[in-house]
């Protein structure tokens, strides 16, 4: 009877540690944890723009995904889509209610994906703390100062809406510096958001906004290249 007792307390408290020792499940990882929170859903063109919220709230077949009512108007078939997923080396994915792959995102710059979708062409998801203020192109024309990040201007320039090749004509004034000069832009245009100047030689310089009058050049460097409204 003794034996039996300690045969049956082996037991138990073997499978007492099997149960503790089990792998606790994954949570999210550090990437999926900073997609969470408001991002802007749009088209290339930026005629169709709504809100999406990321969760890492599981369901079954990833994280949880919510869109604006406009959003479903806008692309009728995220209608579809039923969850997200973010694996190691793989594309941020939405995801059907079977776990097909909806849309196939891949990150072009920080806080920006892109994904294709026949008839839609690329759409994109931008965190909502990097969408760029909504600027028109109205808004820009006049003078500006070209401004290094010491404060001193080495520019003034005039964005016009007259037409020139893929957007409007620019005239730098006199007095620019080399810096200005040896890039020469001869027109200008809005792009996503941002600003991109361009020369007769297809050399670009993009800006982007920080408020409607005023812009930084990106990629950003040690020394700032600032456009100031005047």
């Amino acid at each position: 009877m003794m034996r039996r007792a300690i045969m049956l307390l082996t037991l138990l408290v073997l499978s007492t540690s099997g149960i503790s020792s089990a792998p606790a499940p994954a949570g999210p990882s550090d990437a999926a944890k900073a997609m969470v929170g408001k991002w802007e859903f749009s088209n290339a063109d930026r005629d169709k723009v709504c809100n999406i919220v990321f969760r890492t709230d599981p369901n079954a077949v990833g994280m949880k995904l919510e869109f604006d009512q406009t959003c479903f108007a806008l692309f009728p078939f995220i209608k579809e889509i039923t969850g997200w997923r973010l694996a190691d080396n793989d594309l941020l994915r939405f995801v059907n209610a079977k776990g097909k792959s909806i849309l196939a995102f891949s990150e072009v710059e920080s806080k920006m994906f892109e994904a294709p979708r026949p008839g839609e062409g690329i759409l994109f998801i931008t965190a909502a703390d990097a969408v760029a203020p909504d600027i028109t192109a109205d808004q820009m024309n006049g003078d500006w100062a070209v401004v290094r990040g010491n404060g001193r201007t080495i520019c003034t320039l005039t964005l016009s809406n007259t037409a020139a090749a893929d957007g409007f004509s620019l005239k730098l004034n006199p007095g620019c510096e080399g810096f200005v000069t040896r890039f020469n832009p001869v027109t200008w245009r809005m792009d996503r958001g941002g600003l991109t100047f361009s020369s007769n030689r297809g050399e670009t310089w993009v800006f982007e906004a920080d408020d409607p009058a005023n812009w930084h050049r990106i990629p950003e460097t040690n020394d700032p290249v600032l456009l100031v409204r005047k």
